[in-house]
């Protein structure tokens, strides 16, 4: 056996010369799949100015040293990239996006909270857009949007310069129940909210959220919104 294996970690062979070769090779493979954190999972390109240990997952399509490792995390080593193929169950944290992977049914997916063997998974997930208000009309939908077949718990927010206008304050929600996320709501910069529902709500189709102007109407301003949510993945057919 020359791998150790589970991590295909190098073993040293009897009589072997420069034995400290061998054993940090396995180090280094062990640092980084330790604690497991890359700097993105969407970079097709290795970096060409890449620092000794610098770890990234291997998206689609990548392309030079990357070509034929898709799934897999590219770490540098030793002035070249090395590889570590995940195994079922393997987690994650992608450094530019803030989110946690999970290795599941043959691919890696976010948020995951609880899986069947078949990759029926539920995914807890946190969509987060900034907002700036085009200003003019008593109400806005946000390009963000609740996704369907997602059941959402709250939508939260701050709002990051003072939102300006002859409104009094402000509400957000959906069309049809435009309050739903909370009313009421500060100007200020640092103003928030937290518009917890008293139970999920699903959205079967795509659905904006809307900001109404109480009392007049918006002129500028910019607010951070995140949509809390559960969705739910179907089982493969294989």
């Amino acid at each position: 056996m020359d791998n150790t294996s589970h991590l295909a970690l190098p073993l040293i062979a009897p009589s072997q010369a420069q034995k400290h070769v061998t054993v940090n090779e396995a180090l280094s493979k062990l640092d980084a799949a330790f604690q497991l954190s890359v700097l993105s999972a969407s970079q097709i390109n290795p970096p060409v100015a890449a620092a000794e240990g610098q770890a990234y997952l291997v998206p689609g399509a990548a392309v030079n040293e990357w070509v034929g490792h898709d799934g897999e995390v590219a770490f540098f080593l030793n002035g070249g990239w090395s590889f570590l193929t995940p195994l079922p169950g393997w987690q994650l944290w992608v450094q530019d996006v803030a989110t946690r992977l999970t290795y599941s049914s043959g691919i890696w997916r976010d948020g995951v909270v609880a899986s069947s063997p078949n990759g029926a998974d539920m995914r807890s997930e946190v969509l987060e857009l900034d907002y700036t208000l085009a200003g003019g009309s008593a109400s806005e939908l946000t390009g963000l949007v609740l996704p369907s077949n997602a059941s959402v718990f709250a939508v939260t927010g701050r709002v990051l310069t003072a939102i300006t206008g002859s409104l009094s304050d402000w509400s957000l929600g959906v069309d049809g129940s435009e309050t739903r996320y909370g009313d009421g709501l500060g100007l200020g910069v640092g103003a928030w909210l937290r518009g917890v529902t008293g139970q999920p709500v699903t959205y079967y189709n795509p659905t904006a959220l809307k900001l109404s102007a109480n009392g007049g109407t918006f002129a500028s301003g910019s607010i951070r919104l995140a949509i809390h949510m559960i969705r739910f993945e179907l089982p493969s057919g294989d």
